[in-house]
């Protein structure tokens, strides 16, 4: 029985070494790294109160970002630089 091709968001990758001070050290898939970056935004308060599609990044997370505020849909653009 040949084996099932892995989809490419579930493939381990290399993380940067600012993007693993938040999500921890890889490597991880894609859907590990989003699902962790959640979690930090939120613990982190980092979401804008009016327009939960926006992040405020804090000091940490500005260091993957390089933004003061993105939306949602950008920062997985600006994380995806950061796996390799």
């Amino acid at each position: 029985m040949a084996k099932e091709k892995q989809s490419k968001f579930m493939q381990p990758m290399q993380i940067s070494e600012e993007l693993a001070a938040i999500v921890g050290r890889g490597p991880m898939p894609r859907t590990e790294v989003t699902k962790k970056l959640w979690a930090y935004i939120k613990a982190n308060k980092c979401q804008d109160a009016k327009n939960k599609r926006n992040i405020n990044p804090d000091d940490k997370l500005a260091k993957v970002l390089g933004k003061k505020a993105v939306n949602m849909f950008e920062m997985t653009k600006l994380v995806s630089k950061h796996l390799k």
